[in-house]
């Protein structure tokens, strides 16, 4: 665990000292869990959004984008159950004072159990070596058994009490497990209460008229609210979609674990529209391509799990999430969710307009059915960013710090070094970067010895070094260093535009879908 703690530490604090991401005005301390994205977090974010949105707008005839406000009429939020339903447990320590969202400290409680899973395979793969199999180790260890068995069931007992509102079963749950104050070890406990989690706002000029409106705790309603509206101007047949990215806003009591649950948040979800009774195809079929989305990026298929929820939320038939593992375990990157015609109708009902679609095939009016996938990029961010920055050990003994960012997303795809500030060599240098600058973010470093400036576009993510030497002013030539691998390669300025192309172009990296 202490292992775990301390690479996660060291994320943060790379984040920060490259530029990726920022305390929210650090200037005045900070405010708790509001980050900004900084000069190189703005670009990963960025690219990262894109390579959402080819894969899911551009690559597909029938799903269109939408950018709906943050701001809706109040009654949404009625409409949608938000304003009755939208709740966390939570649960107070009488001695430490301090708050925490019981569904969570029971989740880190089996998260443990999880640890200690992760611990025996470990154990057994050293001493099998290469005969260990896996799959049956995890099926047949008696240890490995009773910790999976255990977990589910606290999950299990956890979501129907959830589902039921048994606050009190929740509460008697944590004190069987003997669960502490992660902060004093106190387990001196309130009983858990419902908090809503929306932020409220004003709409109007003076006290007496404004209105009461909510920032969105998710970006799906505008979708749902809009779903005639595109249809029609679009002319789309069901099955299509509607995707949106945007920012949505939860006052997340526990909110922490860096830019893993914050209070200002964006969304990446996409609500597809199918015929009543299709939806469970749909929904294994959306549950596949995203993952395959999700592996295209080549962090490790290990490093994903998909898990179906026991409880499920009120709109719902069938649900799971694409969990990936973070430097503190396994939690959830992005949910897949079947909503049934929950929505469309509940808009319907409290608009008093029909939210309807007539099917020419079947020759029938219905509500669609709708089937949802949803993933945090602030989530998707922390997943790629921890899982590319490794350090490594080097055969002279040293060690380097290298983010191992996917190409296709790093912000700086390549940094163009003069080998030094003399004869000539800035001016080529300079050259190469606005010939390149028109297709790729390229960077300009000539400060400190050459070794040192490749480490730092190593600990930056830029994939590609391109260094100009004296050779480059007779024959025309550059080497190019490859991140991941150090190897270095003699090529042509003219052929450098093809090859970083080949690494970083978003074709050759959704292909692998």
């Amino acid at each position: 665990m202490a292992n775990q703690e301390d690479k996660f530490k060291k994320v943060v604090s790379h984040a920060k000292e490259y530029g990726y991401v920022f305390q929210s005005s650090e200037i005045y301390d900070g405010l708790s869990a509001v980050y900004d994205y900084a000069q190189n977090g703005v670009e990963l974010k960025k690219n990262i959004r894109e390579y959402w949105w080819k894969a899911m707008v551009q690559m597909n005839d029938n799903i269109v984008g939408l950018d709906a406000a943050i701001f809706m009429h109040p009654t949404t939020w009625k409409a949608s159950g938000h304003v009755d339903a939208f709740n966390d447990p939570l649960i107070d320590n009488k001695d430490s004072k301090k708050r925490y969202r019981a569904d969570v400290l029971i989740e880190d409680y089996v998260g443990k159990l999880d640890a200690k899973i992760e611990k025996e395979v470990a154990k057994a793969a050293k001493r099998f070596g290469e005969s260990f199999d896996k799959t049956e180790f995890l099926a047949t260890n008696t240890r490995v058994v009773g910790y999976k068995a255990k977990g589910e069931a606290i999950l299990q007992r956890m979501g129907k009490s959830l589902e039921k509102e048994d606050l009190a079963d929740v509460k008697l749950l944590i004190e069987e497990l003997e669960i502490g104050c992660p902060l004093s070890g106190s387990k001196n406990w309130t009983d858990v209460k419902q908090f809503n989690l929306m932020f409220g706002t004003k709409l109007g000029a003076s006290a007496d008229t404004a209105m009461d409106l909510y920032l969105r705790p998710e970006t799906a309603q505008g979708i749902f609210v809009n779903f005639l509206n595109v249809q029609k101007t679009g002319r789309m047949k069901i099955p299509f979609g509607i995707a949106q990215t945007g920012k949505a806003f939860r006052n997340e009591i526990v909110a922490r674990q860096f830019i893993f649950r914050m209070r200002e948040f964006e969304q990446m979800e996409m609500q597809f529209f199918v015929r009543p009774g299709t939806q469970k195809e749909w929904y294994e079929q959306w549950k596949e391509n995203r993952l395959k989305w999700h592996l295209s990026l080549g962090m490790g298929e290990d490093n994903y799990r998909f898990h179906d929820h026991d409880k499920l939320a009120h709109y719902a038939d069938a649900a799971a999430d694409i969990e990936f593992r973070f430097p503190f375990g396994f939690k959830e990157l992005e949910g897949i969710h079947s909503r049934t015609d929950f929505d469309l109708k509940a808009h319907e009902e409290h608009s008093g307009k029909k939210l309807q679609y007539f099917d020419p095939e079947i020759n029938e009016r219905y509500v669609p059915y709708v089937v949802e996938t949803s993933i945090g990029l602030d989530r998707m961010f922390l997943a790629v960013f921890s899982n590319s920055l490794q350090e490594e050990a080097l055969e002279n003994g040293t060690t380097r710090t290298v983010l191992k960012l996917p190409a296709v997303l790093a912000p700086t795809k390549a940094a163009v070094l003069p080998l030094v500030k003399k004869d000539g060599l800035p001016e080529i240098a300079k050259k190469i970067v606005e010939d390149l600058k028109w297709d790729f973010n390229v960077a300009y470093d000539e400060k400190d010895a050459v070794g040192r400036r490749y480490r730092r576009q190593d600990a930056n993510g830029t994939p590609f070094c391109i260094t100009v030497d004296h050779d480059t002013l007779t024959d025309d030539s550059v080497t190019i260093r490859h991140r991941d691998t150090m190897e270095q390669q003699r090529v042509k300025i003219s052929e450098l535009k093809a090859l970083i192309k080949e690494e970083v172009d978003v074709k050759n990296w959704l292909m692998k879908m």
